[in-house]
């Protein structure tokens, strides 16, 4: 009886690990311009703690502000983001200006020093196209 008890217990590990993956979706890579920001009074619109999904912004989150022209290709709000070259994972919690295309900016807090450190670099992108998770 243990042994069968412990196949069963392979068995439904396996099929988690498959509906995980499945679940997953397609990875998506591109390349985009980095840029950096912080929520600091005269940078943007308004309150500069509130994205523009109306999400709080506080120092220390993992987020991104993606171009208009990404969100149709799967960076909606909510998405997670991995950015070659650096440890984290990130969420798309913000939108930049019409203007921009096939650009991101990375929240920093209110560390001006690090956000100007960073300046402009070309970065490789990576996401799956899972649906994010407010169903949009």
């Amino acid at each position: 009886m243990r042994g069968r008890a412990w196949i069963g217990v392979v068995v439904i590990g396996l099929f988690a690990l498959v509906g995980a993956w499945a679940s997953a979706g397609e990875e998506h890579v591109l390349q985009v311009t980095a840029t950096a920001y912080n929520s600091l009074e005269g940078q943007g619109q308004g309150d500069p703690t509130i994205a523009a999904w109306g999400d709080v912004l506080r120092p220390g989150m993992k987020v991104i502000a993606v171009s208009r022209d990404l969100i149709p290709r799967g960076l909606r709000h909510g998405t997670v983001v991995k950015i070659d070259g650096l440890p984290d994972a990130y969420r798309v919690m913000d939108k930049l200006a019409k203007r921009w295309t096939k650009r991101i900016d990375i929240y920093m807090g209110e560390d001006v020093a690090a956000a100007r450190k960073w300046g402009k670099r070309r970065v490789t992108i990576r996401w799956n196209s899972e649906a994010a998770p407010d169903g949009s």
